[in-house]
């Protein structure tokens, strides 16, 4: 999932879920702000993105997916997601 994650997530998508997790207090704006600043590429944003929200647990993820549900329904449905139980497992790599 998370190939694929990094492989098709927009970079205006990509903001919008690192905003949506912010006011949701699963990152905090440093966190934002290292994973935009810190990576040159979308790609490179979007795995730092997926690696730490994953770090954060099965909740983050949860949270993660809903917003991608809401944001990218398209993306979300090629990636085979679900925003119910144990979604953590489906961030494999």
């Amino acid at each position: 999932m998370r190939t694929q994650f990094v492989q098709r997530v927009t970079a205006e998508d990509l903001t919008q879920l690192l905003e949506a997790l912010v006011t949701d207090n699963v990152l905090n704006e440093l966190e934002k702000e290292r994973i935009q600043e810190m990576n040159q590429t979308r790609a490179d944003k979007a795995r730092d993105f997926i690696d730490t929200v994953k770090k954060k647990g099965e909740k983050a993820c949860r949270i993660m997916i809903s917003h991608l549900q809401t944001i990218d329904p398209t993306v979300f449905c090629q990636l085979g997601l679900s925003s119910g139980p144990s979604v953590e497992s489906t961030m494999s790599y």
